[in-house]
């Protein structure tokens, strides 16, 4: 008797853990990106850490509109593809070189997007590393199926895109105005 008791109580604890596993919805997901640039890190900085001009160095943003609201600062992006995008400044830290920042509201598929930026001394004294680091959830929230560019994969390659052109924007900005 104890054995098939001990045997329904494995098996209910089987199907439990198969249904809470099944459940769970999406994982978080992250994309690190670093870039290095020819000039020095304080000429950096002080193009990251400037939140209401961005355009100075995204290539995809035409403009960015800065607003206080409270002790809150947000941006709101206006893209070149006509999408806008706003954002809150979490903190800026002078002396860590660091920007953090989230998106409030957006068109881009995904969600719950929080990112910093931290910028730090190169090989020498003429040369930065940028570290730019996002993290985010898919879109879609549930459980699949998943429809059609809600995916982790549409979310991924999105971010992918926008770092890999703002780096690059930023590297041309700072190396060209020596």
């Amino acid at each position: 008797m104890k054995k098939i008791l001990a045997l329904i109580a494995l098996s209910l604890t089987t199907s439990l853990v198969s249904v809470s596993a099944s459940a769970h919805g999406p994982s978080p997901l992250k994309v690190d990106k670093s870039i290095t640039i020819k000039a020095e890190p304080a000429k950096v900085w002080a193009l990251v850490k400037d939140f209401g001009n961005l355009q100075k160095w995204h290539p995809a943003v035409v403009s960015t509109k800065s607003e206080k609201k409270g002790e809150d600062t947000f941006r709101t992006l206006t893209l070149k593809d006509g999408g806008t995008i706003l954002e809150k400044l979490r903190s800026a830290d002078d002396a860590d070189m660091k920007i953090r920042y989230e998106i409030v509201s957006s068109g881009l598929p995904l969600t719950d997007y929080n990112a910093y930026m931290v910028v730090k001394k190169g090989a020498n004294d003429s040369e930065t590393t940028v570290q730019w680091v996002g993290r985010f959830y898919r879109l879609y929230k549930l459980n699949p199926p998943i429809p059609a560019g809600q995916d982790d994969e549409t979310a991924l390659n999105t971010i992918n895109s926008i770092f890999d052109t703002g780096l690059a924007g930023l590297k041309k900005a700072a190396e060209s105005s020596k």
